[in-house]
């Protein structure tokens, strides 16, 4: 099933004919104090916004477009009348919030949840169709842009072609009709329960990022559910036994167990255990667990450091009519150590000499703002992080450092400024302009830089933010060499804004705000909106950058360009990096895995510009042989127990969602991922180590020249960058 389409169910949905065969959830209504908190929300973006604009007309003109959207983006779901029923409160969503009745856009909601009702029981019945394979048919990818369905006939024929192709992909991968049809049918029994669970606060919040969203990407709405999952991000810490878990088979099923946690001390709990019940207190009520989600499970086991949680556990691999064990745990703080700064080593030869690069890969600028303000000193905090590892990667004598922010879409702008300075040491780092025009510049003002030597920052399309701000101001200071892809391409600051501190509301009710406040600029003047940090040296891949960036959102802010700041900019690496670009496209030419990627990434275009797939049985049989045949060309090692070509087939499209998939074959898969060479990160450790030899070069035959009272001649040192 489309990812979209596993969005699209958080909606909930009305009551409907009794008739009718699908599941009929009460209708969602709007509480009090959400409407309280839109209205709230409102007076704060609407007079301290980076770009404030009037809660009018024109405004709940782009809060209905964008709710829609929000909605039913691939328009699968809503037809063109329906669009003309609820286009009547195109202009009332404003109102709606101002006058704190919330009545129009719940109705809104809906109805698209009975719509979405409707289309899953459609689907459901059409498993019982007997689908012709052979004929000349196809299925389109990408709907955003067409037009709405005129009639429900015509979303018929969209829903049989989106079975018909869930049930393609189980054919293909080797599953007989009676377990397709059984698969299916659960499938959309589950998207059906799904509907009927939803929350009013997540209809809420879904409105709410319209209004938000509607201004500008990057402001949001969060409720106080995800405003406690915004803070564990953020802290890299939580209260709880310690587990992480998934949907399996309908059960809340324990996934991992965090190193040295109570979950894994308790010798209780095992990976694959399905959690059925939980408790509170060494002899609290069990509350039933099962079918419910997977949010709602976790909340309950999560709860204050060394309180009592009971947990009735049915053992992994059980039947589901099995004896349960009641497990009791003390919760504990539990620090989400997978989440934090990492240091590996890579050995790089050049020649006769073997050079040690050190990485470190950093998922998000964490820090733990909660026991800061408390008054703890230890607190978590990215900065600390990475000077520690620094520290380590000295004492191993590492030649170079990579620091991998690949995919690290941001988090605290302190931490940004924080980790820059370990590299530069005191000096500005970005400068900052607020609404009123006001321009502000952020230094580091901490000790002298903790690493001196040569660094790379790797970078992609999925690198944001405080990503951006770090890449951007070493590459201004000269301090390093920026690799990898162009970034995101966010230039704007988010400021959170705590909704019941701003009434002196003791109980968490109101949620909080994540609204943009500044523009961020590089102490060179430009700004990374839009246009994002571009790599010194750029990896052939990001073949469809305009769909993955900033650039790819309609309503964002314009690039700029403002005064520098006063800097001093290192020139050492100026003349070096024309030679480490020339040498890594040498390496990259003639690099079997780069050529494979690369066409990988064409084939990928090629089909997401023609935007269908086939619903021939034949053709894509065909494509799935011409895979098989490709990827085990490539395999250089077969997994444990299996040929070539059988390790290649198990890489291959399942037909399956992952919730239904085996939960240790997932796991094992996700291993064998893990293990598979990053030749991006490779390549990355070989240009570093081309500039630690470049520069230590460049640096002798400066103090030889010196000490000889010459002045360093342009040819000596040509030729010492030389390509060898």
């Amino acid at each position: 099933m489309k990812k979209q389409l596993l969005h699209l169910l958080i909606a909930a949905t009305l009551a409907f004919s009794a008739a009718t065969a699908m599941a009929v959830p009460t209708a969602l209504a709007p509480t009090l104090e959400q409407s309280q908190a839109a209205h709230l929300s409102a007076e704060v973006v609407s007079r301290f916004h980076y770009r404030a604009q009037p809660l009018d007309a024109a405004m709940s003109d782009k809060i209905f477009t964008r709710y829609l959207k929000s909605l039913d983006p691939e328009k699968f779901f809503f037809t063109q009348a329906d669009i003309d029923v609820m286009s009547k409160q195109r202009s009332t969503l404003a109102r709606a919030i101002l006058g704190e009745n919330l009545s129009a856009p719940f109705a809104i909601f809906n109805l698209y949840a009975q719509r979405v009702s409707e289309r899953f029981t459609f689907a459901r019945a059409m498993t019982k169709e007997k689908f012709d394979f052979s004929t000349q048919e196809s299925f389109m990818v990408d709907r955003e842009k067409e037009a709405w369905p005129a009639s429900v006939d015509e979303l018929h024929t969209l829903w049989r072609k989106q079975v018909k192709n869930d049930w393609l992909r189980l054919k293909l991968a080797g599953v007989a009709a009676p377990q397709i049809a059984q698969t299916l049918n659960k499938r959309y029994d589950s998207a059906l329960q799904e509907v009927t669970r939803v929350t009013p606060e997540e209809a809420f919040e879904t409105f709410m990022n319209a209004y938000t969203m509607a201004i500008d990407p990057h402001t949001n709405y969060m409720g106080p559910r995800a405003t406690q999952e915004f803070d564990i991000a953020m802290s890299l810490s939580l209260e709880g036994i310690g587990a992480t878990m998934s949907q399996k088979g309908g059960y809340n099923t324990i996934r991992e167990m965090v190193p040295g946690g109570p979950a894994i001390r308790s010798g209780k709990l095992r990976v694959g255990d399905r959690i059925v019940a939980v408790g509170q207190g060494a002899d609290g009520a069990m509350v039933d667990v099962e079918g419910w989600r997977l949010n709602e499970t976790i909340g309950l086991i999560r709860g204050p450091a060394d309180s009592t949680v009971l947990l009735d556990v049915l053992p992994a691999g059980a039947l589901p009519d099995a004896g349960r064990r009641r497990v009791a745990i003390v919760r504990k703080k539990i620090d989400l150590a997978e989440a934090a700064a990492k240091k590996t080593m890579i050995s790089v030869p050049d020649g006769t000499k073997t050079r040690q690069i050190g990485v470190i890969t950093l998922p998000t600028f964490y820090r733990d703002f909660e026991a800061e303000q408390s008054g703890e000193k230890d607190f978590r905090s990215v900065t600390r992080d990475v000077a520690v590892l620094l520290a380590e990667l000295k004492a191993a004598k590492a030649d170079g450092v990579v620091i991998d922010l690949r995919n690290n879409g941001g988090g605290s702008l302190t931490e940004a400024i924080g980790l820059t300075g370990l590299f530069t040491g005191k000096g500005p780092v970005l400068q900052q302009r607020d609404a009123r025009g006001k321009i502000i510049v952020d230094s580091y003002t901490g000790a002298a830089a903790a690493w001196d030597g040569p660094v790379g920052v790797l970078i992609n399309r999925g690198s944001a933010s405080a990503s951006e701000i770090f890449a951007a101001a070493i590459q201004d200071y000269g301090r390093g060499t920026v690799i990898g892809e162009r970034s995101f391409g966010k230039g704007t600051v988010q400021s959170t804004v705590n909704l019941d501190q701003l009434v002196k509301q003791s109980k968490p009710q109101f949620g909080e705000l994540k609204m943009t406040t500044a523009q961020f600029f590089r102490i060179n003047g430009g700004t990374t909106q839009l246009r994002g940090v571009k790599p010194d040296i750029t990896f052939p891949t990001d073949l469809d950058a305009e769909d993955r960036g900033e650039s790819g959102f309609d309503n964002a802010l314009p690039w700029s360009q403002i005064k520098p700041a006063t800097y001093a900019v290192s020139g050492l690496l100026k003349p070096v990096i024309p030679v480490l670009m020339k040498r890594s496209e040498a390496r990259i030419k003639a690099n079997q895995e780069f050529t494979n990627i690369e066409a990988d990434m064409t084939r990928f275009m090629l089909k997401k510009k023609a935007n269908v797939i086939s619903l021939n049985e034949a053709d894509r049989r065909k494509e799935r042989d011409d895979q098989l045949t490709r990827m085990t060309a490539r395999l250089t090692s077969a997994r444990p127990g299996m040929t070539r070509i059988e390790s290649a087939r198990a890489m291959l499209d399942d037909g399956l969602d992952s919730n239904e998939r085996d939960l240790g074959v997932e796991l094992a898969a996700g291993l064998a991922q893990k293990e598979v060479k990053d030749v991006f990160l490779q390549e990355a450790a070989r240009i570093v180590s081309d500039q630690a030899g470049l520069l230590k070069t460049t640096t002798e035959a400066a103090i030889a020249a010196r000490a000889a009272g010459k002045q360093l001649q342009a040819k000596p040192l040509a030729e010492a960058m030389t390509p060898g």
